[in-house]
């Protein structure tokens, strides 16, 4: 009978153990300019150029730009960001998650494209 007590007790421990040697995800090093729970908008590609956008909050305005990184922090309903882009005449939308992932929180435009909307939200749903 103890045989049969032992197992479960050794598999729980060995399971225990290889959850808490599973990799973590970490954060990507902030960008230049754009420090941890901020959104920012910069004028070139890559996070590169001036930043056009930095804010804590949510933003509302008009500003060219190629690229944006979300630094924001875990907090349920208010770290992803919803925005909002102009680009050849049409509007768009896309929810962008947070340093560091699993999802995309960097991302690159093409030139010509205007920002007008970064509002802080919660989960992206499936194709947002």
């Amino acid at each position: 009978m103890r045989k049969l007590l032992l197992f479960p007790a050794l598999a729980t421990a060995a399971l225990t153990y290889a959850v808490s040697l599973a990799p973590v995800a970490s954060a990507e090093p902030n960008p230049v300019g754009c420090e941890k729970e901020y959104f920012c908008v910069f004028e070139r590609p890559g996070q590169t150029g001036r930043v056009m956008v930095k804010t804590k909050g949510n933003w509302t305005g008009s500003v060219s730009g190629q690229s944006i990184f979300n630094n924001g922090i875990a907090h349920p309903g208010a770290d992803h960001i919803q925005l909002t882009y102009a680009y050849q005449g049409h509007t768009y939308e896309k929810c962008v998650h947070y340093n560091p992932g699993p999802e995309e929180y960097k991302l690159d435009f093409a030139e010509g494209v205007r920002f007008t909307k970064a509002t802080w939200r919660g989960e992206c749903g499936p194709g947002e």
